[in-house]
């Protein structure tokens, strides 16, 4: 059945709710076919002719042409009650007719401005005002007959003339969608030929009333003309004009209504006058069609006219589609080098062997996107969403950029680091693939907990200002305790500046992303809401849970003053194994590994939780402090180094309290090193307090008591924090 409809005479065939996937209809005639409801897999249409059959379209030229010529006609007709009033000869009122002309100005006006549809409204009450006050307030004498038949003539004159206008801009705009250039030029003809009509038939005065009437017929059928033009060439105030027009002409066309036409291919076919409202269109080629804007499309991504440009021509180089609704595309082989692609969703779609190079990719989301092939070089793709969905074989990539660029850094982030060095071969994929598996919690305000829910099948989601370290504490534990299955890990916390977090977590591969999401905001939003007796309540239960929420809670008021990395991994035991880092992580659990996990972007790796390798970290940090010139004042570098050491030694803490504390030494040194940063400061005083609170935990005889009752206030005067 594969080549059964090759080249196949089809006009009116009757396919509809069958199962015609993979069929071959390329080269065929489909003109008048009815696929109703078909499924249509993968069905190939390449350089098929859709469209309205010969007797439909001669029954639409002829329509057309009828139109014209009753808005030629009437409109003269009307124009000549105009020109008998201006004449002033029958009723002897020349006010009515300049009255007509005035109201008429008027009118023309609003059409351009503001469309037919704001016309509509006030020519029914304009026309409705004159009858009744013709007919009921104007006085039974000579003089108020006079009155009476002025403002019936007015009235009608100003209806005749939209009237023509109207049906003009219908008729034209049915010859424009059935796209015959001779039907246009006979549509012109048969308006002029109404309107000579209409003036001798409808003149009853002076022979100056011809050339009134005339007049009045040639600019109605001009601006009738001139509105079915722009009606379908997209102007979206004649947008009525061109629903009806294309509504008329695809109604005895090619139908695809409902259809599923999923990966079906349209290459180069003729699709005038069809018909695809709510149409399953998932992934369908497009390419080279013709005509594509004379169909119905309505309730399909069609309906914008750059995506479906985009979709023909495949041609997106240097253009916006910034916040775009691209899901489902096929832009297989379409070259959008440096197209601006920020914050829209590709998800579904196919982008093989497309050309990305350049593109602006940051926050782009592309769930279950193929990108087989794909040419990504010098692409920038901060925060963009991938899941493991999204196939990434034989991706072609030199190098990648990890933030958008800035006057200040137009090369930002680039990867590999080294810029004489290049991907080779697979190595993209390798290196993005640890963070497919990931949630991505970003805290800010003002999130659309409805409209995120649908757009996105990852955890996205950012908080700034205001935020509560206990709230999210447990809301993350809760969600954890409430779906085991989803096996959610917390493997990164990372401080954004100006009070952002991120909070990543793992999750196994079948987790609903979107639904742990929107229950995670959920909970954090109405425990936020809680009074403090309420949320203590919350978090009493055993200990290790409470020691649990506490540790993460900690952590997470790290995470707000301080712009950096907090690497854990949630246990089903309820552990929490904490590191620092600036670069890739390994994290090495009771219940396993996770490695490769994408940080702010260095190259630097840690394994576990191991003292010595934190420690390491600090001592490098210390070691860029000057030393000091003055050898009799306190060195802040030789203070943070004997603090440093009172924390190795100290047998009282835990290593996850030594790894915490000596955390805090590192941000201490980060300040020192940029006394004048306002951030660092502020976490700086965070850090004292933490070092406070941990060793007031320990016996008095420790020896890290009596390093931190000794260094700790020196420390924070040279830093200028009392």
């Amino acid at each position: 059945m594969a080549n059964e409809f090759y080249r196949a005479n089809l006009r009116y065939a009757n396919f509809q709710n069958k199962n015609l996937s993979s069929t071959n209809f390329s080269y065929a005639d489909i003109r008048g076919a009815n696929f109703r409801n078909a499924i249509l897999v993968g069905t190939n249409f390449r350089n098929a002719k859709a469209g309205l059959p010969i007797f439909w379209a001669i029954s639409l030229i002829t329509l057309s042409l009828s139109l014209s010529l009753f808005s030629g006609l009437i409109s003269a007709y009307a124009g000549a009650f105009i020109g008998d009033l201006l004449s002033n000869n029958i009723y002897g009122n020349l006010f009515f007719g300049v009255i007509s002309l005035i109201i008429l100005c008027i009118f023309l006006i609003v059409i351009f401005w503001q469309g037919l549809g704001a016309i509509l409204a006030t020519l029914f009450a304009v026309v409705t005002a004159c009858l009744v006050a013709a007919l009921a307030f104007i006085p039974e004498n000579e003089a108020g007959n006079n009155l009476v038949i002025g403002t019936v003539f007015t009235t009608l004159a100003i209806a005749g003339v939209m009237a023509g206008i109207g049906n003009m801009a219908a008729a034209v705009a049915l010859a424009r969608v059935m796209a015959l250039p001779k039907v246009r030029t006979l549509t012109a003809l048969m308006a002029f030929i109404g309107a000579l009509l209409g003036a001798l038939l409808g003149v009853r005065s002076q022979e100056s009333a011809y050339f009134t009437a005339g007049l009045i017929g040639l600019v109605a059928i001009a601006c009738g003309s001139y509105i079915g033009w722009q009606a379908i060439a997209g102007e979206k105030k004649y947008y009525l004009i061109r629903g009806l027009a294309v509504s008329i002409v695809a109604q005895k066309g090619t139908s695809f209504r409902g259809a599923d036409l999923t990966d079906a291919d349209f290459t180069q076919a003729t699709l005038k006058s069809v018909d695809f409202r709510n149409a399953i269109l998932t992934r369908t080629c497009w390419s080279d069609v013709q005509h594509l804007d004379h169909a119905r499309v309505e309730g399909t991504y069609l309906e914008h006219p750059k995506v479906q440009q985009l979709l023909i021509t495949k041609d997106g180089r240097d253009r916006n589609f910034d916040r775009l609704d691209l899901r489902e595309l096929n832009l297989k082989d379409a070259n959008l080098q440096d197209a601006s692609l920020i914050c829209t969703d590709l998800s579904v779609a196919t982008l093989q062997n497309a050309n990305l190079s350049g593109a602006k990719l940051a926050q782009a989301q592309l769930y279950h996107t193929n990108l087989t092939q794909a040419c990504l070089t010098g692409a920038y793709i901060e925060n963009w969403g991938i899941s493991t969905d999204t196939q990434l074989d034989g991706v072609k990539c030199e190098y990648i950029y990890m933030q958008l660029p800035t006057k200040d850094d137009p090369d930002p982030c680039r990867k590999p680091d080294n810029r004489q060095e290049t991907f080779n071969e697979g190595d993209f994929a390798d290196f993005i693939a640890p963070i497919i598996k990931t949630l991505d919690l970003y805290h800010t305000q003002n999130v659309d907990l409805r409209e995120v829910g649908k757009k996105f099948k990852t955890l996205d989601l950012f908080h700034s200002e205001g935020i509560d370290p206990s709230a999210v504490a447990i809301a993350i534990t809760k969600l954890a305790e409430n779906h085991p299955e989803a096996e959610l890990e917390i493997i990164a916390l990372e401080g954004r500046g100006h009070e952002k977090i991120r909070v990543q977590a793992k999750v196994s591969e079948n987790a609903n992303r979107s639904e742990l999401y929107k229950e995670y905001f959920q909970k954090y939003t109405e425990i936020q809401s809680l009074p403090y007796s309420d949320l203590q309540a919350l978090i009493l239960g055993t200990q290790e849970k409470d020691e649990r929420i506490r540790s993460l809670e900690r952590l997470l008021e790290n995470a707000i003053h301080q712009p950096k990395f907090y690497v854990e991994t949630y246990q089903n035991k309820g552990e929490f194994i904490m590191s620092e880092s600036k670069g890739n992580v390994n994290i090495s659990g009771v219940e396993g590994n996770i490695s490769g996990v994408a940080a702010a972007g260095e190259n630097q790796t840690m394994t576990g939780v191991a003292i010595g390798a934190i420690s390491g970290s600090v001592t490098n940090t210390i070691n860029q402090l000057p030393d000091s010139s003055e050898s009799d004042k306190p060195n802040i570098k030789e203070l943070l180094t004997q603090l440093q050491a009172a924390i190795k030694a100290e047998s009282n803490l835990s290593n996850e309290d030594k790894a915490e504390a000596l955390e805090q030494v590192k941000t201490l040194a980060d300040a020192a090193q940029k006394p004048e940063d306002g951030v660092l400061q502020k976490a700086a005083k965070t850090a004292i307090k933490i070092l406070k609170g941990t060793v007031s935990g320990l016996p008095q005889a420790a020896t890290l008591v009596e390093a931190s009752t000794k260094l700790l206030p020196i420390i924070s005067k040279i830093l200028l924090l009392v």
